[in-house]
């Protein structure tokens, strides 16, 4: 057997080892959860469990609109939380409320102690192996942020069922009937989800954040640093998010839930919105702040580049695509901003020393060899076919732009890029080579 289908077979092997790991798992939670609540609240917990869910993938899926990550890896890490953290946690916490009731310490601390450490750490472990075998699909702190949230919100969804099932309707109807049952349904939907649904997601976001910066930092002291600092956040912000109602039963005092999530929670909450709104428009100007390197080179020019930089230019490119290229234009544009964007992750990752061995140096450059020829051959679908735009080259330092008299002359790139959008049409030179590599992820 070749070395090329050995390397396939273990692949595959692998695969395949991880999801009937992930089922077995899937399959284990199940059967606890209708031997210990019941079918009929099974059914009724997971309903209600599952209402929430599109929108929170929604608004990770809405973070990573530059460079959507493949399908795969994101309903890996989803389906990792639901079924393989939350079977480990229930394990963990469920012996640790046993060895807590011999010596004789409140259940209720388990919460604070335990479920925190474990429930963080088995989060992450999904997203830790996605980094350690497929490292090249992660483009920086935004993966992360995705990768984490969406295992944290699958893991969230099982969990919910335990509630919505067994503490709201299954309690409910034992002692009250079905009626009683779905009232207690509908007020924990309330707490736990419309209120405190962003509670898991924002917890495993700060490891997220951690696995994101050691995925661009060429540091290797960095790459260790990070992730450990990241899931200690995560826990941390837990065991406080535990700690708070776990108090406020133990005085009576009410008033600690609200000081505590006003004062701590609230404003972490908004901090972490804002900064993810912040990384996704820093990971949109990554374009231009990378690309223009090309542009000398005559690959890029500058217009195609400043189109790349929002994803409101984007939208219009597309539009414009579609209205000069009908439906074949449409999809050409969204590949060849994919394979931009990739372009420019690359040649960042060039700058921060990640490909630091010849193997990886020279896999990079065939790397980028391979997509400035695919975004070449992406923009033959959609350029020379708008009839308003006069034919023009970009040769790297002006444009040569043909005038409706016939002449072709030669101009200068003004300060700010305009329409109509030149084009390269000769083969132009091999890419430029990488400026040195810095160690550290912002400037």
């Amino acid at each position: 057997m070749l070395p090329a289908q050995k390397r396939v077979g273990r692949r595959a092997v692998q695969v395949g080892l991880v999801i009937a790991f992930i089922a077995a798992c899937a399959i284990g939670m199940l059967g606890y959860l209708g031997y210990n609540i019941g079918v009929t609240a099974l059914i009724i917990g997971l309903v209600a469990a599952i209402l929430p869910v599109p929108a929170l993938v929604a608004c990770f899926l809405w973070l990573d609109r530059y460079e959507p990550e493949p399908a795969k890896y994101l309903v890996f890490c989803f389906a990792w939380g639901a079924f393989v953290s939350t079977a480990a946690s229930l394990l963990v916490n469920t012996v640790s409320a046993s060895a807590f009731s011999r010596f004789g310490i409140p259940d209720a601390l388990v919460a604070v102690l335990v479920a925190p450490f474990i429930e963080e750490l088995t989060k992450a472990l999904g997203p830790i192996l996605l980094l350690w075998r497929r490292r090249r699909e992660w483009s920086g702190v935004t993966d992360g942020i995705v990768y984490c949230g969406l295992s944290a919100i699958g893991f969230a969804m099982v969990e919910n069922i335990l509630y919505l099932g067994g503490h709201g309707y299954a309690a409910g109807a034992d002692q009250y009937g079905p009626a009683t049952g779905a009232q207690m349904v509908f007020a924990l939907f309330i707490g736990r989800i419309l209120l405190f649904g962003f509670a898991h997601p924002l917890f495993t976001s700060m490891t997220g954040v951690g696995l994101g910066i050691a995925s661009r930092t060429g540091d290797r002291r960095l790459r260790w640093l990070a992730p450990i600092g990241g899931l200690l956040l995560a826990m941390m912000l837990h065991g406080t998010w535990n700690l708070i109602p776990t108090l406020a039963q133990a005085t009576g005092e009410n008033l600690i839930l609200l000081y505590g999530f006003i004062g701590v929670m609230v404003p972490v909450f908004f901090g972490m919105v804002g900064f993810a709104i912040w990384l996704r428009g820093w990971e949109g100007r990554l374009t231009e702040r990378t690309l223009p390197a090309y542009v000398r080179s005559g690959w890029l020019s500058p217009p195609e580049v400043a189109a790349l930089g929002s994803l409101g230019r984007r939208h219009s490119a597309r539009r414009w695509a579609r209205r000069v290229a009908g439906e074949t234009g449409l999809r050409a544009m969204r590949a060849y901003q994919f394979a931009a964007t990739r372009l420019a992750l690359l040649r960042d990752g060039m700058r921060r020393g990640l490909y630091d061995t010849p193997e990886e140096a020279a896999r990079a450059a065939a790397e980028e060899r391979q997509l400035l020829e695919s975004i070449a051959a992406y923009r033959q679908a959609f350029v020379g076919r708008d009839p308003q735009a006069p034919p023009a080259i970009w040769d790297g330092v002006r444009y040569q732009v043909r005038f409706p008299d016939g002449v072709t002359r030669t101009l200068d790139a003004p300060d700010e890029p305009v329409v109509p959008v030149p084009v390269v049409l000769t083969p132009p030179p091999p890419p430029p080579p990488p400026p040195p590599a810095y160690q550290y992820y912002y400037r």
